[in-house]
C-alpha cells in the first residue's frame, strides 16, 4: 500500500469539495433541524384539511374560499376515493344511495276524528343536480322534502273518514300521498340569475327521486277503535246468517230431492211386495234375533200377522222342566226330533228345522250349589225356544190335524 508523503495517518488528504459540505454542514446543522421540525408539525396540522377521503356511495361537492364559492360543473364533483385539496377550500359529502326518513304527523279525517300518522318516505339523490341543491338548500335537505310530504299526506287524509284511513283505503292513501308531493315538487324551482355559465332553473323534482311514501301506523282515539270493531264484527255476523240462510236453502232442496227418491222408489218396490211377502221377512228376522246369544225377552204378538216381539237386558232363557211341556208341543217336538240339519238356505228351511242354540253353562266358579243352578238360571218367562219356532211353524205352515184340534 502506497504511503502518502504529506499525510501523518497515512490516508488521502481530503477535497476541496469534501470540506465544504462539511463546513456547510456543520455550520447550518441546527438550522435544518428546526426547519424539518416545523415543516413536520405543519404537515401534521394541515394534513386532515388538504386530503380528503370520499366514502363509498358518496360523492364531494368542492367549496373554493378564492374561487367563486361552490363549483357548480357536475364533471368537478370528487368520487370515490382520496383528494388532495387546497386547505383553505371545503369539500363536502353527499350520500348517493337510496335513503329513509320516518316522521310522525296529526291529521283530521273528512268525519272530523283527530289522527295520528307515522309516514316513512324513501328517496334518492340525483348526482346531477347535488352542486345545485347543495348551492339553494345545504346538507340538510331534510328539511325541504319532510314539510312537504307533511302537507300532502294531511290534505289526502281529509278526504277519508276515520274508518277508511285505518282500514281499507291505506294502499290509496299511500298512492295519492307520493303522486302530490311529486307534483308539488315539479313545481317548485331552484333559480339563479347571474353569468351564463352560472345561472340556472332546476325544478325540485330533477334533483330528488321519490320512490313511495309508506304508512306505518294510524292512531285513532280509543272510543272511534271500539266502534269500528264492533262494526265489523257485526258486520261478519251478517254475512255468517247469510251463509247460514243459504246453507238451509241447499238443505231443503237436498231433503226435496231425497223425499223424491224415495217416493220413486216406494212406487217402483211396492208393486212387487205384498203382506205374505212383507210377513215372511219378518218371520226371518225374528228367527235371527232368536238365535242370537244376547239375553232376550220374546212376546207373543196378538195382532193380524202374530209376529213375536223380542226385548233384550233378559237372561238366556233356560229349557222348560221335563215335567211341565206347553200344551200343544207334541207335534213341534216330534218334527224336530225327526228333523236333520238344514242344507239348503234360511229362506227355505222350515222352522222345525233350525238347530236349538247351545244353552247357557254356568261358570264353574259360582258360589251356588250345583244341584240349584237349573233353578237359578232359569227365566221368568215360561216360554222356552221351542215353543217359539213350534208357534211361528204353525203360522207358517198350519198342520191340518193341529188346526183341527185348536177348533
Amino acid at each position: 500500500m502506497k504511503a502518502y508523503l504529506y499525510s501523518l495517518d497515512g490516508q488521502p488528504p481530503p477535497t476541496r469539495v469534501q470540506s465544504r459540505w462539511r463546513r456547510f454542514v456543520e455550520r447550518h446543522l441546527p438550522s435544518l433541524v428546526i426547519y424539518l421540525m416545523v415543516a413536520t408539525l405543519v404537515g401534521i396540522v394541515l394534513y386532515p384539511h388538504m386530503v380528503q377521503t370520499v366514502p363509498s356511495g358518496e360523492v364531494g361537492v368542492l367549496w373554493k374560499r378564492f374561487g367563486g364559492g361552490t363549483v357548480l360543473d357536475p364533471r368537478s364533483l370528487k368520487d370515490e376515493g382520496i383528494h388532495f385539496i387546497w386547505p383553505w377550500n371545503e369539500l363536502f359529502l353527499y350520500d348517493l344511495r337510496v335513503q329513509s326518513l320516518t316522521e310522525t304527523y296529526n291529521a283530521i279525517s273528512s268525519d272530523g276524528v283527530s289522527l295520528t300518522a307515522t309516514i316513512n318516505v324513501r328517496f334518492r339523490l340525483k348526482r346531477d343536480a347535488i352542486p345545485t341543491l347543495h348551492q339553494v338548500i345545504g346538507p340538510n335537505y331534510t328539511k325541504l322534502l319532510g314539510p312537504e310530504i307533511a302537507s300532502q299526506m294531511r290534505e289526502v287524509i281529509a278526504q277519508f273518514t276515520a274508518e277508511q284511513v285505518y282500514s281499507t283505503a291505506r294502499q290509496e292513501i299511500q298512492d295519492k300521498i307520493r303522486e302530490r308531493t311529486v307534483e308539488r315538487l315539479g313545481s317548485k324551482m331552484m333559480e339563479r340569475e347571474g353569468e351564463a355559465e352560472e345561472s340556472y332553473n332546476v325544478a325540485m323534482r330533477d334533483t330528488i327521486i321519490l320512490y313511495d311514501t309508506l304508512l306505518y301506523g294510524i292512531e285513532l282515539p280509543a272510543l272511534v277503535v271500539t266502534a269500528i270493531n264492533r262494526k265489523t264484527e257485526q258486520y261478519y255476523v251478517a254475512e255468517e246468517y247469510k251463509f247460514r240462510v243459504e246453507r238451509e236453502k241447499r238443505e231443503s232442496e237436498r231433503k226435496k230431492i231425497e223425499a223424491e227418491g224415495i217416493r220413486d222408489f216406494q212406487q217402483i218396490v211396492s208393486q212387487g211386495i205384498s203382506d205374505s211377502y212383507l210377513r215372511w221377512r219378518g218371520i226371518e228376522a225374528t228367527l235371527q234375533l232368536s238365535q242370537s246369544t244376547n239375553s232376550k225377552v220374546v212376546i207373543i204378538g196378538s195382532g193380524k200377522d202374530g209376529l213375536p216381539i223380542i226385548l233384550g237386558n233378559v237372561d238366556t232363557p233356560a229349557p222348560p222342566a221335563a215335567g211341565t211341556p206347553p200344551s200343544g208341543n207334541d207335534t213341534t217336538n216330534k218334527d224336530r226330533t225327526t228333523a236333520a240339519s238344514p242344507t239348503v238356505p234360511l229362506e227355505k228351511t222350515s222352522p222345525a228345522g233350525l238347530a236349538t242354540p247351545a244353552e247357557k253353562i254356568p261358570p264353574a266358579s259360582s258360589s251356588t250349589p250345583s244341584a240349584a243352578t237349573p233353578e237359578g238360571s232359569r227365566s221368568f218367562w215360561p216360554l222356552s225356544l221351542s215353543d217359539i219356532e213350534s208357534y211361528l211353524f204353525r203360522i207358517v205352515r198350519p198342520d191340518p190335524k193341529t188346526e183341527a184340534r185348536s177348533r
